[in-house]
């Protein structure tokens, strides 16, 4: 609620609690006016000191019963100024002792003659006409109020303890998310560094002109895996995204035969471009690791608000159910990227042999969660 809504419904409560009482009691007496404007005030303060609000509001409710004056209003009185308290912490005490004092007073009412002060209305129930109903109807008014705000008390508790959870799922999914981009970094890159120092190795002495651009390609993977990791961890690392001609030119280099059918991805937002970047350079792993010849052809497309990324190789493997060679991380790590967007990846083989591999990433709309 707004601060000065907040406001106005206090000031209206306040001034309806004065004239309830006036209009209630049958004399009108200073002292009634007095009560009654104190009992206002009472309640105007229940937003910025709750507790002292309630204690003046139960302190003059008391009073007020003993002096026969707003005995319809003091319940409600009460009650709202307990609500804040109870709304604000267990309050449980402040509405015991609240239902105490006014009962309290209604009992001496009842019990000891000449009181009230000012006597009721004939036909009106009161503590000195119906003590048993107006005891209950007190009680419950009261008790109510504290109900209803110990539960607004919990469940707010309840949003700030999830609010919190989710916070900490964020952050956990966020480092996930750091982590396997790192991992495939340096995955990809050294198994790319790996391959080519072997080939400096053997090349060392007899082909010097083929060793020297082994290591030059060593130095521009080592650069490009430098930058990616820049990219993944860097401050920049919502509002950029690998680049997937340079991953094609990294395989091509790594001895993988590309053809690549790219689109331009400028309006995909950049969490999904770092996911297809991830998953093209699994599956492209995966082409020079176990197709024979390693032949594929990488694809994007945009259908609608969905980025579909495939992957086909023509060669032939070891067989295996979903992935070549033993189980491992390379498809799981792509369906889990996949899943931060709310698609998924289909791999197996392919229609006309080789093996294929399609994500499908929906972003805006489409996107799941």
């Amino acid at each position: 609620m707004k601060p000065w809504l907040a406001t106005t419904v206090d000031v209206v409560a306040s001034a309806s609690a004065v004239v309830a009482v006036v209009l209630r009691t049958p004399q009108h007496h200073v002292s009634v006016w007095a009560l009654a404007v104190a009992l206002g005030g009472s309640l105007a303060l229940r937003r910025w000191r709750p507790v002292v609000a309630l204690v003046g509001t139960v302190v003059l409710g008391v009073v007020m019963v003993v002096v026969g004056c707003g005995n319809e209003t003091v319940p409600f009185a009460v009650a709202w100024a307990l609500y804040p308290v109870a709304a604000a912490r267990p309050a449980l005490p402040h509405a015991v002792g609240s239902v105490a004092a006014v009962c309290g007073a209604g009992v001496a009412v009842w019990a000891v003659p000449g009181l009230p002060l000012i006597p009721p209305r004939g036909g009106e129930e009161s503590f000195a006409t119906s003590p048993l109903s107006t005891l209950f109807f007190t009680a419950v008014v009261i008790v109510a109020a504290w109900a209803v705000a110990a539960a607004l008390r919990v469940r707010r508790r309840q949003a700030a303890e999830l609010a919190e959870l989710r916070t900490g799922r964020a952050v956990a999914e966020e480092r996930l998310r750091i982590a396997r981009d790192i991992h495939d970094v340096v995955g990809h890159n050294l198994s790319l560094i790996t391959m080519k120092a072997a080939v400096a190795t053997h090349l060392a002495g007899t082909h010097p002109d083929e060793q020297g651009a082994a290591l030059r390609t060593i130095e521009q993977v080592g650069r490009a895996a430098l930058e990616d990791v820049r990219v993944v961890l860097g401050p920049l690392r919502d509002t950029a995204a690998p680049s997937l001609d340079r991953l094609v030119d990294d395989a091509r280099a790594a001895g993988v035969e590309v053809v690549a059918d790219l689109v331009d991805l400028a309006r995909v937002p950049a969490a999904v471009r770092i996911s297809a970047y991830r998953i093209a350079q699994e599956a492209l792993t995966n082409v020079r690791r176990h197709s024979h010849p390693p032949t594929c052809r990488l694809t994007t497309a945009l259908d609608g608000d969905r980025l579909v990324v495939s992957v086909e190789d023509a060669g032939t493997g070891p067989p295996g159910v979903g992935e070549r060679g033993p189980a491992g991380h390379g498809l799981l790590g792509m369906g889990e990227r996949a899943a931060l967007h709310g698609g998924e990846v289909v791999a197996g083989p392919a229609p006309g042999g080789g093996f294929a591999v399609r994500a499908t990433l929906p972003f805006g709309t489409r996107r799941a969660g």
